[in-house]
C-alpha cells in the first residue's frame, strides 16, 4: 500500500467481520473506511435476531474489537453464556459501532455498486498494483459517491442473495412469479411475522439448522393457532442428518435442536416429504402449488426457503479474482473448505496469504470468502481481518501466521455431514446448513451482509 499509504482502506460491511477488520487496521495504524448497506452496524443479523446462537460468547467477540471496548465502559458478557441474535447486536456490535474510533468512520445506508482500479477496467495492467481502487456508493440520500481508497476488504457477506428452490442452481420454474409467496430464509414466525403465518399452510424447504429453528418455532406458533399446517420438504432421502448427534452433539443446544426436531416429525406435528426436489412453482389466487421434479405436488399459503446462500460476485466484476470453480471461494482455499470432503472442524486456519487475489491488495474475507461452502466460523473470520490488516500494514511475518484454536469438543462431525454457524470456534453464527451436496442434498448456510 505504499504508493497510496495516504488513503483509507475500504471495509465493506459493518457486521462482526466487517467491525473486526475495522479494529484491526486501527490497531496498524491504517484508517479504515467502513461502508454499510444497512441503516444499522448488524443489519443482516437484525433480520434474525430471534434465533439463538449454538455457541457461547467467548467465540463469537474478536480480540481487538474487545481492546477497544474494554477501554471504555462495555459490560462484557458472560463467556458461557449462549447469545440471541439480538444480544449479539445489543450488546457487542451496536456498542462497537458506536465507539468512537468506528463511528467516525462508519458510513451506514452506503451500498457499494462497485470496486475497480481509478481508471483501470481489468483488462488494464499497466501501473495496476500501484494505483488506488475506487469504490463506487449508493447513500441513502440518493446520491452515488465514489471514494479512492488503497486497499479493498469486501465482507459484505451472502444474506442478500439466497440460493433459488430450484434443484440446478437455478430458480425453479415460476419461482420468480412466486415472490410475494415466498418468505424470507429465516423469519419471526413467532414475533414480528406471526400475522404471516398463523393459521396458514407452511412449507419449509431445506434440510439445515435453518430449517430446523423455523420448523421448531412454527411447531410452537401452531400450540396458540392450530390451523397452522406445518410442511417439510427436502431434497435428500432422510432426515436423519438434520437430526444430528443428539446427546451425542459436541454442542448440547444443537444436539436438543434435533432431538425436538425428530420428536415433532414422529409425532405428526410436522408433515416430512422426502427426495422432494423441486422443479416449478405455480401461484394461484390464494396460495402457491409447489412440485417436485418426479410430479409430485404440495400446496402452500407461504413458502419458507432454508436453502442457503451465495455470494453476490457482480459488485467486483471490473477486479482481478481468482475463485475456485466449484464453491466461488478465493482458490487456494477452495479445496481447504469445499463441503464434499470438510467440515469446519477440519478446515485449516487461514489468512491473507490464502486469501489473496491477482488484484493487489484486495480481500475477500468472511462468509463471503467461503463462497457456497456452508462451514464457515466467525473465529475463522476474526482470524482472517487480524491477518490481513498485518499485510496491508507490511507485517509479512505476522501475516502469514495464523492460528485457530477449536475447542476439544470439536465443532462438526463429518460423518454426520453437519456445517457450522456463523458463524461464519464452536458454530460461531445463526443455526444453518448441515448438507452441502451438489448431487442432491440441500445447501443452507449463514451470512452477514453490508
Amino acid at each position: 500500500m505504499e504508493s497510496a499509504k495516504n488513503l483509507p482502506v475500504a471495509v465493506i460491511g459493518a457486521g462482526p467481520v466487517g467491525l473486526a477488520a475495522a479494529a484491526h487496521l486501527l490497531e496498524r495504524g491504517l484508517e479504515p473506511l467502513i461502508l454499510e448497506a444497512g441503516t444499522s452496524a448488524g443489519a443482516a443479523i437484525e433480520q434474525w435476531r430471534h434465533i439463538r446462537l449454538f455457541s457461547p460468547w467467548r467465540f463469537n467477540i474478536d480480540a481487538a474489537a474487545v481492546r477497544l471496548l474494554e477501554a471504555s465502559d462495555w459490560e462484557s458478557p458472560r463467556p458461557t453464556a449462549l447469545p440471541y441474535g439480538g444480544e449479539l447486536i445489543d450488546n457487542y456490535l451496536a456498542p462497537l459501532a458506536a465507539h468512537p474510533a468506528i463511528s467516525s468512520r462508519l458510513q451506514t445506508g452506503a451500498r457499494v455498486i462497485a470496486v475497480t482500479r481509478a481508471g483501470l477496467d481489468k483488462t488494464h495492467v499497466r501501473n495496476r498494483d500501484t494505483t488506488p481502487f475506487v469504490v463506487r456508493v449508493e447513500h441513502t440520500d440518493g446520491e452515488t459517491r465514489d471514494h479512492t481508497v488503497a486497499a479493498v476488504i469486501d465482507a459484505s457477506g451472502t444474506w442478500a442473495t439466497r440460493n433459488p428452490l430450484g434443484t440446478s442452481g437455478l430458480p425453479a420454474i415460476g419461482e420468480d412469479a412466486a415472490a410475494a409467496r415466498i418468505s424470507s430464509p429465516l423469519p419471526d414466525v413467532i414475533g414480528r411475522d406471526r400475522a404471516r403465518f398463523a393459521g396458514r399452510r407452511v412449507l419449509v424447504v431445506g434440510a439445515g439448522h435453518s430449517a430446523a429453528n423455523t420448523l421448531i418455532n412454527l411447531a410452537d406458533l401452531a400450540k396458540d393457532a392450530p390451523d397452522t399446517r406445518i410442511v417439510w420438504a427436502l431434497r435428500g432421502d432422510s432426515a436423519a442428518k438434520v437430526y444430528g448427534g443428539g446427546d451425542a452433539d459436541g454442542l448440547p443446544a444443537r444436539g436438543q435442536l434435533g432431538a425436538r426436531l425428530r420428536r415433532l416429525v414422529e409425532a405428526g406435528t410436522i408433515e416430512l416429504h422426502t427426495r422432494f426436489g423441486i422443479a416449478a412453482l405455480n401461484t394461484l389466487d390464494s396460495a402457491v402449488t409447489v412440485e417436485a421434479v418426479d410430479g409430485r405436488t404440495l400446496k402452500a399459503d407461504i413458502v419458507v426457503p432454508c436453502t442457503g446462500f451465495r455470494p453476490d460476485l457482480d459488485i467486483l466484476r471490473e477486479l482481478r479474482l481468482n475463485l475456485d470453480p466449484a464453491v466461488e471461494a478465493p482458490v487456494d482455499l477452495g479445496p481447504l473448505i469445499d463441503p464434499e470432503f470438510h467440515s469446519c472442524g477440519t478446515v485449516p486456519p487461514h489468512g491473507a496469504k490464502l486469501l489473496a487475489h491477482p488484484e493487489k491488495d484486495f480481500y475477500i474475507v468472511g462468509m463471503k470468502s467461503y463462497g457456497r461452502a456452508p462451514t464457515f466460523l466467525l473465529a475463522t473470520g476474526y482470524e482472517q481481518v487480524r491477518s490481513v490488516a498485518a499485510a496491508l500494514a507490511g507485517d509479512r511475518e505476522a501475516a502469514d501466521t495464523v492460528h485457530l484454536a477449536l475447542p476439544e469438543t470439536g465443532v462438526c462431525s463429518t460423518d454426520a455431514g453437519t456445517s457450522c454457524d456463523i458463524p461464519e470456534p464452536v458454530l460461531v453464527g445463526f443455526p444453518t446448513g448441515l448438507t452441502h451436496n451438489r448431487s442432491g442434498g440441500n445447501l443452507t448456510k449463514e451470512t452477514t451482509h453490508s
